[in-house]
């Protein structure tokens, strides 16, 4: 199944909880979607979508569709519900009757879990909601604390690839001073430009939210082009996705 989504057997996974992160492989979309596209508001054939979502839900073994979100850069949070397509940027569950997911393609997918496997949570990260609060507001849904929980961060864009205005910097550095730390000037004397640690700043926001154990995959979306979509580099792309679910 590596064609799918990347196995993380030295990871600490609880039992009962079961994550992936799907790759661009192995689907059946065309050029510039090509191939395992799973976003349907890009412009790709949706015939060619549902296909894909399909292939996802058979190798993953899904006990149910996946919960879709229309994804806005928000803070939303919701209880994850396949009846029907909410928008929001991240979905939680404490049952086996949903599949929590999101999708990215450059921005930073976080899963979440409780070390005893009741409960889950898939987060969509951009700039923009990680610092606004996305991350505390996943948090927040879960009964059990934030020190009893794990969370697994995916491919995003790299550090050395993240270009983003001084503006950016300036407002993680009003949430958390230490944010200033995860922020390079792309050249010296070139203070209104900087290079950002995504991953970075969503373990800065974890650990001052109280959660300890976390796990990442670092691998960069923009220059892994066989593996990956990147917004930023193609423009015109497709979508992974990053799912979580508990065993029946």
């Amino acid at each position: 199944m590596t064609d799918v989504f990347d196995e993380k057997q030295a990871w600490f996974i609880p039992p009962g909880v079961n994550l992936a992160f799907s790759t661009r492989q192995g689907g059946i979309s065309l050029p510039p979607f090509d191939s395992l596209n799973l976003g349907a508001h890009v412009g790709d054939n949706i015939t060619r979508v549902n296909g894909n979502r399909q292939i996802i839900l058979q190798r993953l073994n899904l006990p149910v569709t996946p919960a879709w979100l229309e994804q806005t850069h928000s803070i939303k949070l919701v209880n994850a519900d396949n009846s029907e397509v909410h928008h929001a940027d991240g979905s939680y569950c404490n049952n086996s009757n949903q599949v929590c997911v999101v999708m990215t393609a450059d921005c930073l997918p976080i899963l979440l879990c409780d070390k005893n496997g009741t409960e889950v949570a898939a987060v969509h990260a951009g700039w923009r909601g990680l610092c606004d609060g996305i991350i505390e507001a996943a948090i927040n849904k879960f009964s059990h604390s934030p020190q009893e929980l794990v969370a697994y961060l995916g491919p995003a864009i790299g550090p050395k690839a993240f270009e983003v205005g001084s503006e950016v910097k300036q407002q993680f550095e009003a949430k958390h001073p230490e944010a200033q730390h995860f922020f390079v000037p792309v050249r010296e004397h070139l203070s209104h430009k900087y290079l950002a640690d995504l991953q970075g700043l969503a373990k800065l926001r974890l650990a001052k939210a109280g959660v300890k154990t976390l796990f990442a995959d670092t691998r960069c979306t923009v220059t892994d082009n066989e593996s990956f979509f990147s917004y930023r580099r193609d423009g015109v792309t497709g979508r992974m996705a990053s799912f979580i679910w508990l065993d029946a």
